[in-house]
């Protein structure tokens, strides 16, 4: 029989996170006003932008929020840099020059704005989007292009995980740690620091540089088991990479493929922490905006389909934990699973995020000036466990570190990594239920399938998108730091069909567990 002392509702936790999504983009319509006594979404509330007076349209002087209109949106991918969004909280650019800029050529201070003590006005999502439109596409977007980036989707197009936020608990203030991209928020989920790196590239440094000590190592420590689950499709795991310098040793050991994940939760067995990558690669099931988009329009290449995918993954984690067997060490009863994403993207949100303390006081800041003293935008997360009710609504501010602080509590693992989990709250306090509630009593959900085109296309030959390019940059990096060879090739030029051999022998090599793991 599965446990029902509220002392065993965390003996298990299992983090989902997706890529690139704000709060109001995906749960922003989630409840009308009244359905809860309290939610921070986009209904009722009159928020737009303002339109850049020198835009297509200008007259229109703003962009209303308004419901999504397909499941690609926005296409292009928005700039997700530090100084893009810069510019998304503060509507500034500094120096002008960076206005039409690339962002590798954007110079000091970073679109910053004069007083980062400032509260954000969250005002410049459209500006930003019309920026980054024009350097990526080359022209001048249309209002129904710049419009996409104040697009929210409804409950009725994301089924699954519109149907888990109401099913379970949903927070309307958690944020990411850092205004920035993918690799250093997602460094600071685990280890509360990104050794100052503020932006992905240029690739292979955190694959050879961060040395930020992980949450993962303090589990090792105290002989608690831990595993990364990835999809095989990907080969290499971004975890691994970003904390190359320091997971190495445990690569043959720790990293597993989704499907060995699916067989262990049917079997009760899953490690005390448990952490799930989407596919960033093909085909994707991240949930990030469509990139490339330059390359895309003049290839007539297809949208990469990628909410339908994480729809289909979510729907399938969901399932093996909903599912697991009483009589297991893990089972629906002791088993956190925690669906969240690690930036917002470049998409608008309309909470300004808060401060927050550097990880490190005594430290100089980081790239680009950036002093780690506030928080990434509002990004969206669920907490679905037995221990709490459905429609819960939590309100108050959680950050991605709290994680790491509920780990180390849950656990005994230690003292904090950084000031950043020393200071994050503690997630114990949302299970509010004296009973485990029983599995009959869980939300079924039903994602919706990919299009018959999404299906049949092969995208083997088509160039590499940014983020695919930073990840297969830093797994050549840290072949080549392993090796002493000069790196196989150049992550900016291969083709998708070029980046999986390389991508097959690297893991091969490094990450048998994943190379020798389930397949289906």
């Amino acid at each position: 029989m599965y446990e029902t002392d509220p002392a065993h509702r965390l003996d298990h936790i299992v983090v989902l996170m997706f890529e690139n999504r704000s709060f109001d983009n995906l749960f922003g319509y989630l409840y009308q006003p009244g359905e809860v006594p309290s939610f921070e979404g986009v209904v009722g509330r009159g928020l737009s932008n303002p339109v850049p007076a020198d835009a297509p349209k200008a007259s229109q002087r703003s962009v209303p929020v308004h419901p999504a209109q397909d499941m690609d949106t926005p296409d292009p991918d928005p700039g997700e840099e530090y100084p893009h969004i810069c510019t998304q909280l503060y509507g500034t650019v500094s120096p002008a020059g960076n206005r039409f800029a690339k962002v590798d050529q954007m110079v000091p201070p970073f679109n910053s704005p004069e007083s980062e003590a400032s509260l954000p006005t969250m005002s410049g999502f459209v500006a930003d989007y019309v920026n980054s439109f024009r350097v990526e596409m080359g022209d001048w977007p249309t209002y129904d292009d710049y419009a996409q980036i104040m697009a929210c989707y409804t409950p009725e197009q994301l089924p699954v995980l519109s149907g888990l936020a109401k099913g379970f608990a949903c927070f309307d203030h958690w944020f990411c740690e850092v205004p920035s991209q993918t690799y250093t928020n997602r460094s600071f989920f685990h280890a509360a620091s990104s050794s100052g790196f503020v932006i992905n590239g240029p690739a292979g440094k955190f694959a050879t540089r961060n040395d930020a000590p992980t949450i993962f190592e303090r589990l090792e420590r105290a002989h608690l088991s831990w595993r990364v689950y990835i999809d095989p499709d990907q080969i290499v795991p971004a975890t691994a990479l970003i904390h190359a310098r320091r997971l190495a040793p445990y690569f043959a050991t720790n990293f597993r493929t989704i499907y060995d994940f699916y067989e262990e939760a049917r079997q009760g067995e899953l490690p005390s922490y448990a952490f799930i990558e989407p596919n960033m690669l093909h085909p994707h099931t991240d949930m990030h905006p469509p990139g490339a988009g330059r390359l895309r329009k003049d290839l007539h290449l297809p949208k990469p389909n990628a909410m339908v995918g994480g729809e289909q993954l979510l729907a399938r984690v969901y399932e093996s934990v909903r599912t697991s067997p009483t009589s297991g060490s893990s089972n629906f009863a002791n088993t956190l699973l925690l669906v969240t994403f690690d930036e917002h993207g470049g998409i608008f949100d309309h909470v300004p995020p808060p401060s927050a303390p550097p990880p490190d006081v005594n430290a100089p800041p980081g790239e680009e000036g950036f002093k780690f003293d506030r928080s990434g935008v509002r990004i969206p997360t669920i907490a679905i466990s037995a221990w709490v009710d459905p429609r819960t609504v939590i309100n108050d501010v959680f950050r991605s570190t709290s994680v790491i602080r509920t780990l180390r509590e849950q656990w005994s693992l230690g003292p904090p990594l950084t000031q950043r989990d020393a200071t994050a709250p503690d997630l114990t306090p949302i299970f509010s239920r004296l009973r485990a509630r029983p599995p009959e009593e869980w939300p079924r959900v039903i994602p919706g399938l990919p299009s018959l085109m999404e299906r049949m296309i092969a995208y083997l030959d088509r160039p590499m998108e940014r983020l695919e390019r930073d990840f297969l940059g830093d797994a050549l990096a840290h072949e080549s730091a392993i090796t002493g060879r000069p790196p196989a090739a150049d992550a900016e030029v291969v083709s998708h069909r070029e980046a999986h051999e390389h991508l097959s022998r690297i893991g091969t090599a490094m990450f048998p567990g994943v190379a020798s793991g389930r397949r289906s």
